[in-house]
């Protein structure tokens, strides 16, 4: 076949993320994991090696093409959706941190979303660095050049993004194997909740079975682990710190929401906007009512270079919103 993948799904039921467990069986019936994944999921050997080359394949351990892994390993694939556009050059301003030959570090504002996807085929981080770095078109991807993790639109904060095939292989190795430290700040609601100054925050992160526009907590998924500490109580909300050891989709949000029954403040997807202004005091309210984007800042990124081997960290403080509501709160 000539078509770059395979398609074993009705395109309305198009498929983002995938699990696959290793059996000893598997490992008897296949060689090399593209044989196997090819196999279960149905997409061509050639779609496999662009998403493993980006990074989409992933797993606990090492992984490798040509390699079947360990029995129990769990094989992660998270496919983009699919886009019709080329990713184009557009002049977007950019709160560029760091850069030099083999990668650049921006701080994202909240609004901005990463990469082309259906409902937004342009305007994103990924237009912004392509007209930055001419360049950057054929790392990592047509769809996500230089993207090797993301934050979610209404996530500010601190994000690498590699100019060069060395530098993308490398940082999706560190982000495979966690070796970044990422720290975040949030805002949210207690409300209720009888919360401890510091605690830890495990569980599997998948798609949620009722609503698969959303993750959700122990559900079928990848493992996920969440360290928070309280920076200060404020009346019905908190002021906290989160540091990452995994790195799971909508992971902090679904943490606080699911396990700490602390939503973050203005989250429109695992909170209530409407209720969360009320418990705000009325001139916050006014303040909060037209920012559309959940409280949560990215505001620490630190790592090896891949190329330099240089110790690197980045950090920038959440947005002047942040703090208008933190201080209106005292």
């Amino acid at each position: 076949m000539n078509d770059e993948s395979k398609k074993p799904l009705d395109s309305a039921d198009q498929i983002e993320d995938i699990e696959l467990p290793i059996s000893e069986d598997d490992r008897t019936t296949f060689k090399r994991l593209d044989q196997f994944l090819a196999e279960k999921t149905h997409f061509s050997r050639t779609f496999l090696k662009k998403l493993f080359e980006a990074g989409n394949i992933s797993s606990e351990t090492k992984l490798s093409l040509n390699k079947m892994p360990a029995t129990g390993t769990i094989v992660s694939i998270d496919v983009p959706p699919p886009v019709n556009l080329e990713a184009i050059p557009q002049n977007i301003p950019l709160d560029i941190l760091f850069e030099d030959e083999h990668l650049v570090i921006v701080n994202k504002q909240a609004g901005l979303v990463v990469h082309p996807a259906p409902g937004n085929p342009d305007g994103t981080l990924v237009n912004a660095i392509l007209y930055h770095c001419p360049d950057l078109s054929g790392v990592g991807g047509v769809i996500r050049p230089g993207i090797v993790h993301r934050l979610d639109k209404g996530t500010s904060g601190v994000m690498v993004v590699a100019k060069n095939q060395a530098a993308h292989e490398g940082l999706v190795l560190l982000f495979s194997k966690h070796d970044i430290d990422r720290e975040y700040e949030a805002i949210i609601l207690c409300d209720n909740a009888k919360i401890s100054s510091s605690g830890k925050l495990e569980s599997t992160i998948g798609r949620d079975p009722k609503n698969r526009q959303k993750m959700a907590a122990n559900v079928r998924g990848k493992k996920a682990v969440t360290h928070y500490n309280v920076i200060s109580f404020k009346k019905d909300f908190a002021h906290v710190k989160c540091k990452l050891e995994t790195g799971r989709t909508h992971q902090i949000r679904v943490h606080m929401s699911g396990l700490l029954q602390c939503p973050i403040l203005n989250d429109p997807t695992y909170g209530d906007q409407a209720r969360h202004r009320k418990r705000l005091p009325p001139f916050l309210a006014e303040i909060v009512k037209p920012y559309e984007h959940p409280f949560l800042h990215a505001k620490k990124l630190g790592f090896i270079h891949p190329v330099t081997k240089q110790a690197l960290s980045f950090e920038v403080e959440p947005p002047e919103i942040f703090k208008q509501v933190l201080e209106g709160l005292e």
